[in-house]
């Protein structure tokens, strides 16, 4: 299990109180694959400015359960509210339409196009020329990946394709774009993984700043130290149900491993 030190500016967690409505909640999440439950009956709130951690082996139902909150599996059995309404999703479509994005670790980005290519990739704005012609607004684009990653204090050339930036900077722009189509909830499947010191450091600073924004984050990491640098609550899954849930500072690396492991 990688532990390589992450050592971000201090975030002061969000308070959870008894009155506030959790902006995302699975009641009973439950989901078959044939005769093998992948997803057994758990339980999930997300609150907004939080970050809420997954964590567990390979095979715990991290994989599954952010699927079925995506909208990309439909669950056998349970339930799924947003801001204390239920929602059923058909598609990723639906989930990303309410403000539910997900950035899994292969970002979805296209190599050969730039910034703002890729902030409205499949949803690109057109503008016409002499009234007829259909055609790509680049200015727009342009325009609005700037503002929106300068929100996020990122600093990165709008012109060079994405294959030539570092991974961090693929990662703030795929960041980047789930803020420009208003996302609420936003899901990182292993953001740090496969980047250097330098690159989880930068991911973990954006993560800060989108809680101050209000973003409520799942974050899934094999990584403990980028866990509990980021996170303010670990839910833990071992084989399909939930093992455990601690408060970040009520917890220590050894517990949660001792839960994902049934030791």
């Amino acid at each position: 299990m990688n532990a390589d030190p992450v050592t971000p500016a201090p975030v002061t967690p969000a308070p959870v109180t008894a009155d506030r409505i959790p902006l995302l909640s699975a009641r009973n999440m439950t989901k078959r694959f044939g005769g093998l439950t992948a997803l057994g009956g758990v339980d999930l709130d997300l609150y907004a400015g939080e970050v809420l951690a997954l964590a567990g082996d390979n095979g715990a139902g991290k994989s599954t359960l952010i699927k079925c909150l995506s909208g990309v599996y439909q669950p056998d059995d349970g339930q799924l509210l947003f801001g204390g309404r239920e929602v059923r999703l058909g598609n990723p479509r639906e989930a990303r339409e309410l403000g539910i994005e997900t950035i899994y670790q292969d970002l979805a980005l296209a190599g050969n196009l730039d910034v703002g290519a890729n902030v409205f990739l499949g949803r690109e704005p057109v503008r016409r020329v002499f009234g007829l012609f259909p055609v790509l607004d680049r200015p727009a684009m342009r325009a609005a990946s700037q503002q929106v990653l300068e929100s996020l204090d990122i600093h990165t050339s709008l012109d060079r394709p994405v294959e030539d930036l570092s991974g961090g900077q693929r990662q703030a722009v795929a960041i980047g774009r789930a803020i420009h189509w208003k996302a609420r909830v936003l899901i990182m499947d292993e953001p740090t993984a496969a980047l250097g010191v330098p690159e989880q450091r930068k991911v973990v600073e954006l993560i800060g700043r989108l809680k101050t924004q209000g973003v409520g984050i799942i974050f899934i990491s094999h990584n403990l130290s980028d866990i509990f640098a980021v996170s303010d609550r670990i839910l833990v899954l071992r084989r399909g149900v939930m093992a455990g849930e601690r408060l970040i500072h009520e917890t220590s690396g050894e517990e949660i491993v001792k839960l994902m492991v049934g030791g």
